[in-house]
């Protein structure tokens, strides 16, 4: 699927040429091994997540950020030490309680590398959540060869596969901190655009045969592609006992459009990744944000939609997990804080009326 000399980080990213010296360079297995340091405790913080309901997790779309030093970690560490080190230092940040683990996107993990994330994360913070992506090897419906040429891919919806290669290993490894397993669509093509009853029906069909999950774990489907947000949609949720995961992206509506497919799929908590920025391409965005250290382009509509969302579920006694990414305002963490003080205020809003 993917070029052979293709090199990825611990999140799905290439690496760097740069990122790749420093892997050889003779001092960077002592540097990896040394502990990574959280951000300086904070009153302010503190007190802002105590007035978060218990109920509302925030998180970020992996945790392997240079830029973040002064707003989780402590000190300024290489992506490597970060992917390698930097989880219980996420962990301890007092509106993280949660982190979406990305890398599995682009290929499985094993049981014992969720068990790893489960430990460093869980001992810093009991009770922490994982949110999980699927392979992409089980939601893309063609891949790419080494040489270019695109093919069917036999593995998409393969129920059996999706079960042995990512729901049992995410779900035995991570036990009580898996949270949402979510399958997310590429933009399908056509095929698929075209007449979506068709997508929907292998949808219903692929959900039904995955395992029956209990606990905290659940699944949630996320797509790319408009078109396929339709009542066969919602059926096919409803039937496989899964959930909708509202996509804040420049591809797709709005959440408040969105968000029926959600109210209307069951009792399961809300998922919602802020990926990207209104109007922006992927590559673009990630250019005029790095180093991810300031808010760039904010958007107050979106955040103001998902922190109604996010009340409306906590009103209906629903978990709520947010996802942000950098790509969204130009860096996760402090799109958080942003979203966690508008939730504060508009809570306190409701209290008094």
């Amino acid at each position: 699927m993917f070029l052979a000399d293709t090199q990825f980080d611990l999140f799905g990213e290439p690496l760097a040429a740069s990122s790749i010296k420093k892997l050889s360079r003779v001092d960077a297995p002592k540097r990896a091994e040394s502990a990574v340091l959280p951000v300086a405790a904070n009153e302010a913080l503190s007190q802002l997540a105590a007035t978060i309901p218990a109920s509302v997790r925030f998180g970020t779309s992996s945790w392997s950020f240079p830029g973040w030093a002064g707003s989780v970690y402590g000190d300024s560490y290489s992506d490597v030490q970060l992917a390698r080190r930097g989880l219980p230092a996420y962990a301890a940040h007092p509106l993280l309680r949660t982190v979406g683990i990305d890398r599995t996107f682009y290929a499985p993990i094993s049981e014992s590398a969720f068990r790893g994330y489960a430990k460093q994360a869980c001992e810093v913070a009991p009770g922490f959540r994982f949110l999980v992506k699927a392979p992409m090897l089980f939601t893309g419906p063609r891949l790419r060869s080494d040489e270019g040429r695109w093919t069917d891919n036999a593995a998409f919806l393969n129920a059996s596969l999706a079960t042995a290669q990512f729901v049992l290993p995410a779900t035995q490894g991570l036990m009580a901190a898996c949270g949402p397993l979510v399958f997310q669509f590429p933009p399908l093509g056509p095929k698929f655009t075209r007449a979506p009853q068709q997508f929907a029906d292998a949808l219903a069909e692929f959900l039904v045969a995955l395992p029956k999950l209990s606990g905290p774990a659940f699944y949630a489907v996320e797509v790319r592609d408009p078109e396929l947000l339709t009542d066969d949609y919602l059926a096919a949720l409803c039937a496989g006992g899964a959930t909708h995961c509202i996509a804040i992206h420049a591809r797709m509506p709005q959440a408040r459009e969105q968000a029926r497919f959600w109210r209307d799929s069951g009792r399961l908590p809300l998922v919602m990744r802020w990926s990207l920025h209104s109007g922006m391409k992927y590559e673009e965005a990630k250019e005029r944000y790095a180093p991810f250290n300031a808010l760039v382009d904010e958007d107050p509509d979106g955040r103001a939609q998902i922190a109604r969302l996010a009340l409306e579920a906590t009103s209906a006694q629903r978990e709520t997990f947010i996802i942000a990414n950098n790509k969204a305002e130009g860096s996760a963490p402090l799109t958080l804080q942003k979203l966690a003080c508008l939730i504060r205020d508009y809570g306190e809003t409701l209290i008094v009326l």
